[in-house]
């Protein structure tokens, strides 16, 4: 019996000591643990939400990542087909001459333009960027994307001939999730060929995989988000479109300078980073100039009464309505915008640049003003603009200048020193400065880019094949 109690005794002693040796090992893996990156202090809720350890199957990522290899794209042509399956063979002079019967056919498609670009250089030595882009459910945005960075290969790959090294684009399609972004941003960390990347879309997506980025040291240029939390977060993250907080200073100028309002009604989609953002800085912005937002109003609210909200601004003297929309929530804009009936000035952020506003919005939403960071009228005659007609047979949207921008940074950057910490030193030096085609690029230490927002109103117009066109405001 004495040998039980005893033999009690020692695996109570045991557990504490062990006990003791996990309250040591844990006191000091806090102290070693690396602390927050550049600019932040903790991760937000949506940056927590998706972790390295993202899952999707190896199959499931292996079909959004491409070269050339397959069509990320739904329903490839023939002609298209039979280049990538040249190019999957390795029969790269086959290739090219499929994908150049295939742009004839379709020279508007930006995935067959790359393919083509990566198959003239596929046998020499080269340099892989990624670009990411959301072309399954977001449709036209996910081509603007990559119309503006095949536009920049070509350009960065006829300089190579002479000297430097040609670039290989990846293309990987996200869909704009922000889980599987993550999966993906770690599974581009994992490849040794990627020396940066372009992307994401929206601006919680691009949260979500940014601190991935940040620890496998890939340095990340993003041409489409626009919310202030990206600003200063990490070193490896960069940025060729202005943040959200120039786009707001910029409406409330307009709303209190050139429109003479004080009061704003502000919508916002209470489920996007990129809104929440805008909402915030046009809310400083309007309340330091001496404006008011006399009530919001949640887009994502399914209980939304666009017809009882603008009722009551009426009664409440209400000057403008403000949108901050995101492309989740244009319907609901389109809502707002039809029960206003043009008895307020609209004001709305960059993602109400969109075909299905001037399309579904008519008449209703002729006037709205957006501010965006770059519109093909304000700079007409520019080579970008006369080359990317000559390319797409048609005027592009500043979502394709902004990549642009983005690729021939990480492009130039990675010609100067070809590797993800030479690339990230690059673009950090405060001497940086490349030609793009919205003019030059360089970057703040916050690793923003100082540029401000222009402002385009809805007009009357043949530009597009709805009646209404996005104008430039002088």
């Amino acid at each position: 019996m004495r040998r039980f109690v005893n033999f009690k005794f020692e695996i109570v002693l045991f557990l504490c000591s062990v006990g003791l040796l996990g309250v040591v090992f844990l006191g000091i893996s806090k102290l070693v643990q690396p602390g927050p990156f550049r600019g932040q202090t903790e991760l937000t809720s949506e940056q927590a939400k998706s972790t390295p350890d993202a899952s999707l199957d190896n199959t499931s990522l292996g079909d959004r990542l491409s070269d050339g290899t397959q069509s990320l794209l739904p329903e490839p042509s023939q002609l298209k087909q039979q280049g990538i399956s040249a190019y999957a063979k390795g029969d790269y002079a086959q290739a090219v001459v499929a994908f150049e019967a295939a742009l004839q056919a379709d020279k508007n498609d930006p995935e067959t333009f790359i393919y083509l670009n990566n198959a003239r250089i596929a046998d020499r030595d080269h340099h892989t960027l990624a670009v990411i882009a959301p072309v399954g459910n977001v449709g036209e945005i996910g081509l603007e994307i990559l119309r503006g960075a095949g536009q920049a290969q070509q350009d960065l790959n006829q300089r190579a001939e002479t000297e430097g090294v040609p670039i290989r684009i990846l293309i990987v399609n996200d869909e704009n999730d922000a889980d599987v972004a993550a999966s993906l941003a770690k599974a581009l960390v994992n490849r040794p060929d990627v020396l940066g990347v372009l992307g994401h879309y929206s601006s919680g997506v691009t949260l979500a995989a940014a601190p991935i980025y940040n620890r496998g040291k890939l340095p990340m240029m993003s041409a489409i988000s626009t919310s202030v939390q990206l600003s200063g977060l990490s070193p490896y993250v960069f940025r060729t479109v202005p943040s959200d907080s120039f786009a707001a200073a910029t409406l409330a100028r307009y709303m209190l300078e050139d429109l003479g309002a004080q009061k704003a009604v502000l919508y916002y989609d209470s489920n996007s980073a990129y809104s929440l953002s805008l909402k915030s800085e046009f809310s400083t912005s309007v309340f330091g100039d001496g404006g008011e937002i006399i009530t919001e109003y949640d887009l994502a609210d399914p209980q939304l009464d666009a017809q009882a909200q603008i009722a009551a601004a009426q009664e409440k003297d209400a000057d403008v309505i403000m949108l901050a929309s995101s492309t989740d929530t244009l319907e609901p804009s389109l809502e707002v915008i039809a029960a206003a009936q043009q008895q307020f000035p609209l004001l709305g952020g960059d993602d109400l640049y969109h075909p299905e506003i001037l399309k579904a919005g008519g008449e209703n939403a002729e006037g709205l003003v957006v501010a965006v960071p770059w519109h093909v009228l304000s700079d007409a005659d520019s080579e970008f603009v006369q080359a990317s007609r000559q390319i797409w047979g048609g005027d592009v949207s500043w979502r394709t200048a902004m990549a642009y921008d983005a690729l021939v940074a990480l492009g130039t950057a990675g010609s100067q020193a070809p590797s993800r910490e030479g690339i990230q030193t690059a673009l950090a030096d405060t001497n940086f400065s490349v030609q793009g085609a919205t003019g030059n690029v360089d970057f703040l230490p916050s690793g923003d880019r100082n540029r401000a927002a222009q402002l385009v109103q809805i007009q009357s117009g043949q530009r597009s094949s709805f009646g209404f066109d996005f104008i430039p405001i002088d």
